[in-house]
């Protein structure tokens, strides 16, 4: 008798993100030169090679996994940035992730900046409308001083909007 399967591979996180795009081997590429994406695992359509139908890429320890829109099936992002969801990517270096992202064709949505939870942190939208936060953890603050630093923060936005 085969051993019983594990309900969650060895490979796998309890959630794993199932990004839908158009132009899925593109996106691949693009996660690799930006992210430093590993591929695991593809599979084409039957009959439509340059259709995904399934694909794991993985980013640092998390895997992703990835296919092309099918009518009817799943739909990507319009490519707006205009998405309810954010992909959090915690790095080593978030000034060089950051800057490699865009010189591969992300678009800034939130530049990068010291923030008062003591993150590094910006965001960018990639070519196929999925956005992107980018953050190094810098400092350890207690609550207080992330609530003294939200304060600030938003006191300065709000007087940035006059």
């Amino acid at each position: 008798m085969a051993p019983s399967p594990k309900k969650v591979p060895d490979s796998f996180h309890s959630v794993t993100p199932h990004l839908v795009v158009k132009g899925a081997k593109d996106a691949i590429a693009f996660y690799k030169k930006a992210f430093g994406a590993t591929g695991e695992d593809c599979m084409t359509m039957p009959g439509a090679p340059d259709k995904v139908m399934h694909a794991q890429i993985r980013i640092g320890d998390s895997m992703i996994m990835l296919a092309d829109e099918f009518s009817g099936c799943s739909e990507g992002p319009d490519g707006s940035g205009a998405t309810p969801v954010t992909l959090h990517l915690y790095v080593e270096d978030a000034d060089a992730v950051f800057a490699q992202a865009i010189a591969v064709g992300a678009t800034v949505a939130m530049p990068l900046a010291d923030m008062f939870w003591g993150d590094r942190y910006g965001q960018v939208v990639d070519p196929f409308g999925h956005r992107w936060s980018i953050a190094t953890h810098m400092h350890d603050y207690t609550p207080e001083e992330m609530a003294k630093g939200a304060e600030e923060m938003f006191a300065a936005h709000a007087a940035q909007q006059g």
